[in-house]
């Protein structure tokens, strides 16, 4: 049986995805997308070639193909992207058995399924004529925005990441009040009991509920006993508690949360800089200049 060649560009697509998804996997099923490819980075060796700068993106060649062929798997339901973090499905943890070629092979054959369906859409006389440049021209521009959101994502979360504490707590602050809130407590260095933000639904603090909020803004994970911590001091009926961890929760803390029979939020950082930029033109200029965002607009790619 004559052996199918695959393209030194292909060859390199299933490589990165088949190891992004290995990472997800071997990781607990999700990871923020910028861990995904400094994990991809650490295990695989590139050569030359694969490292250099693409010339069709300027960036790095094997992040811009991760970036390309991933959208494959997402059409094929083997992977999702969602606000900076990538899932592995369990189609996705099925199709490993695959090996990378088998893999992006199946992904591709039902990207192309997907594609058919969605050209169905469009006029005849235009299908036939731009089916394969249009197919070509929709993954670029979605590899491209897929980028720019991922660049864009990385620059806030580091700045995010380079406050201290005092100062993430003064931004938590600032998104309660932009949702509404009004926040007259806001803890001083030193001890707290625990509570680091109270924030009401009118300036006297008549209405319900009351909100009580703790900050942990550190790399590591918050576990189960600090959640705890926080429902203990929800005593009174209409108290709600939110949590705002950068390092995010752990399984058993997000159990805990939605099992316990008082209300506790949990806000990651994916979750907050999704909430701050839904809330930004309703934070004052004060506000947003601890950290200020602007639009970006980008030609949106086709049947998304």
């Amino acid at each position: 049986m004559k052996e199918i060649k695959v393209s030194r560009s292909r060859s390199l697509g299933a490589k990165v995805v088949y190891e992004a998804l290995k990472v997800l996997s071997e990781g607990g099923g999700e990871m923020r997308g910028q861990e995904v490819i400094s994990s991809v980075e650490k295990r695989v060796a590139f050569d030359s070639w694969e490292s250099e700068q693409y010339e069709k993106t300027g960036y790095i060649r094997w992040k811009s193909f991760l970036h390309f062929f991933s959208i494959d798997c997402i059409k094929a339901g083997f992977l999702v992207k969602k606000k900076g973090v990538w899932f592995i499905t369990p189609e996705g943890e099925q199709t490993l058995k695959l090996g990378p070629i088998g893999l992006l092979d199946e992904a591709t054959r039902k990207y192309r399924e997907w594609k058919k369906q969605a050209d169905l859409a469009k006029p005849s006389f235009t299908q036939e004529v731009t089916e394969e440049v249009d197919e070509e021209d929709d993954r670029q521009r979605e590899m491209a925005l897929d980028e720019i959101e991922a660049l864009a994502l990385d620059g806030i979360t580091k700045a995010i990441n380079s406050k201290t504490p005092y100062e993430f707590q003064d931004l938590a602050a600032a998104l309660l009040r932009s949702m509404g809130y009004f926040t007259p407590f806001v803890a001083p260095r030193g001890k707290d009991g625990g509570v680091d933000i109270m924030a009401y639904r009118d300036p006297l603090g008549t209405q319900s509920p009351r909100i009580k909020v703790q900050i942990k803004h550190r790399e590591s994970t918050t576990p189960v006993p600090d959640v705890r911590q926080l429902m203990g001091l929800l005593q009174k009926d209409g108290d709600v508690g939110i949590f705002f961890s950068t390092g995010g929760f752990t399984p058993d803390a997000k159990s805990t949360a939605r099992s316990s029979h008082v209300h506790v939020e949990l806000i990651d950082l994916e979750r907050f800089i999704d909430l701050w930029r839904q809330f930004y033109d309703k934070l004052s200029d004060e506000d947003k200049a601890m950290l200020p965002l602007t639009p970006v607009y980008f030609i949106a790619p086709a049947n998304i």
